[in-house]
């Protein structure tokens, strides 16, 4: 037994250091149950000089819309992801985690419903769609599945 004491506090060692550099998450991870099967992927591409402005964008506009469609069962998760490598197609790429096909059918039109619910006033709602397209260009959109 002894001779696997020193492999026993390596591997200690080693997952207590790996667990150190997760991140936090305010966000539960879903339950089984709740696990997803497909995501629908969209991706962006900030306009040049804009990176910095749509990642606010982002973070002050449209999370705060996808958590109340996410509140009302829109889709399981979001998770956005960035990069600064010029030769990449997107700047951004934004990963809504769903449960089945019938999820993914209804997303658009409560994330459409969080929108009003945030912001009732229609022409501040144009005005912000018209601010998003000075800010990036769509490059894409895939629907995948989750392999488990």
């Amino acid at each position: 037994m002894r001779s696997f004491a020193p492999i026993l506090f390596i591997v200690s060692a080693g997952l207590g250091a790996c667990s150190a550099f997760q991140r936090a998450s305010t966000v539960p991870a879903p339950a089984a149950a709740e696990a997803g099967t497909i995501a629908q992927i969209y991706y962006w591409r900030a306009k040049p000089g804009k990176f910095d402005e749509y990642t606010r964008y982002v973070r002050d506009l449209a999370e705060p819309i996808d958590a109340e469609a996410q509140h009302n069962g829109a889709f399981i998760s979001v998770t956005t992801f960035m990069t600064r490598d010029t030769t990449s197609a997107w700047t951004h790429m934004r990963v809504f985690v769903l449960r089945d096909s019938t999820q993914l059918r209804e997303m658009s039109g409560k994330l459409d419903a969080a929108g009003v619910r945030l912001e009732p006033d229609s022409v501040k709602r144009r005005l912000r769609g018209e601010y998003s397209a000075t800010l990036r260009d769509r490059v894409g959109a895939a629907t995948v599945a989750i392999l488990r």
